[in-house]
């Protein structure tokens, strides 16, 4: 199951930037963020799903590059954000 739209809401409403932001690399990345642990938590239980381990590692370099984009856009955006999400040391 994917992310419902409630927390979807509340995650835009958390890392947006501006009112009705929905684009920004922020909110884009704490989606993902989102996902990933939702699938992390799923392959727990179901080792042997391949198809939904593509479909994580996707998400996965798709978070990466969302991330050196803003790290080279704006660092103090990137090192805010980072910490927020508890993705790095």
């Amino acid at each position: 199951m994917s992310i419902t739209a409630e927390k979807k809401q509340e995650l835009i409403k958390e890392y947006a930037i501006k009112d009705g932001d929905t684009g920004s690399p922020e909110v884009q990345v704490a989606i993902l963020t989102h996902r990933i642990v939702h699938l992390t938590e799923h392959f727990k239980t179901h080792k042997k799903d391949n198809h939904s381990r593509r479909g994580l590692l996707m998400l996965v370099n798709k978070r990466r590059k969302l991330l050196d984009y803003l790290n080279s856009q704006d660092v103090e955006r990137y090192k805010t954000l980072i910490q927020s999400l508890g993705l790095r040391k």
